[in-house]
């Protein structure tokens, strides 16, 4: 019976995920990088093709989601406070981008930056 796969996390770059896959190989969770290759070759795709996931295995998806949330580094206004989500008021969210149409994808850097709750998963505008 074939494996699968449960997608923890998508990183811009390659670096990006290397503190997440160390802590958890550290812990004794196997890791897949998808995509990291790709985008070693050529970084300015990330956008386009998601970036690279970090993935483990089904069966550990519980214990990689409680390590990562140990390390996890969430949203901060531009006063260095957590974003609270108006909605359930939790401070777990994160810098948010849809990347919606051609323009966004060639140009990210352009989009409006906005949060979502990883409680809810509401998005919300600063």
């Amino acid at each position: 019976m074939a494996e699968k796969f449960y997608t923890l996390a998508s990183f811009e770059f390659p670096a990006d995920v290397q503190v997440l896959k160390g802590k958890l190989e550290s812990e004794g969770v196997p890791v897949f990088l998808k995509d990291e290759n790709t985008l070693n070759s050529d970084p300015l795709i990330s956008s386009a093709i998601g970036g690279v996931r970090i993935q483990v295995y089904s069966r550990d998806k519980e214990r990689a989601m409680a390590i990562y949330d140990e390390i996890r580094s969430y949203a901060l206004d531009k006063y260095g406070n957590p974003v609270i989500c108006p909605n359930c008021k939790a401070q777990k969210s994160e810098t948010y981008y849809e990347s919606k149409g051609l323009f966004h994808k060639l140009f990210p850097f352009f989009e409006k930056r906005k949060y979502k709750c990883l409680n809810c998963g509401m998005i919300t505008k600063p």
